[in-house]
């Protein structure tokens, strides 16, 4: 199917371009929410007169969308969740959380915003991009932590897990000095035993 764009489409096209494509694609997506329409002759002669009109358009939206992605570019969000000692999650972080903790934060953006290229399923700091505009993208890190402490320390730069692995060595050395100081006092009693 052919469709004229209405709009830039990531991977597809500029606006005003005939492009082809697959029918449901068109018939799902494109044509639904307003991102294309079907490329017959009304169709063309349609978008030629309303064109002027839908670059105003883009250009106020893509200004709308630099101005939020000054201030969004680069932000930590810190998302608070039950883990494993380990530091694997119970559940995943969703679009749906980091759009919901930016949104606390005052920063107006969706869930079908946030593009996640994984599953996030660890404590620690990841980097989502989220696509504000066809055109503007920014890059936010999302601190997933137990609880505020902890967020706290992932920022300054120590993963869960390296201080797990510290606390761990620092019992096992109070254990070794213990059975040590044991052992010297048997010495010692046996010294003074004869």
């Amino acid at each position: 199917m052919q469709v004229i764009l209405l709009e830039r489409v990531a991977k597809l096209g500029q606006m005003g371009e005939v492009v082809k494509v697959k029918e449901g694609f068109a018939r799902n997506y494109l044509l639904p929410q307003g991102k294309a329409l079907r490329a017959s002759e009304a169709n063309i002669k349609a978008f030629e007169e309303r064109k002027a009109e839908l670059a105003a358009r883009n250009d106020e939206s893509r200004a709308e969308a630099e101005a939020l992605a000054a201030k969004l570019d680069g932000q930590t969000f810190v998302i608070i969740r039950s883990a494993s000692d380990a530091g694997a999650l119970y559940g995943s972080v969703t679009p749906r959380d980091a759009a919901e903790v930016a949104n606390a934060e005052g920063f107006a953006i969706e869930r079908r915003q946030v593009v996640l290229t994984g599953p996030i399923k660890d404590l620690g700091l990841h980097e989502v991009r989220v696509h504000l505009h066809p055109e503007v993208d920014v890059t936010i890190k999302l601190n997933v932590a137990r609880s505020a402490e902890e967020a706290e320390l992932q920022a300054s730069g120590k993963s869960i897990q390296e201080l797990a692995a510290e606390a761990d060595a620092a019992a096992d050395f109070e254990i070794a000095e213990l059975f040590d100081d044991i052992g010297s006092a048997g010495r010692d009693e046996d010294e003074a035993a004869n």
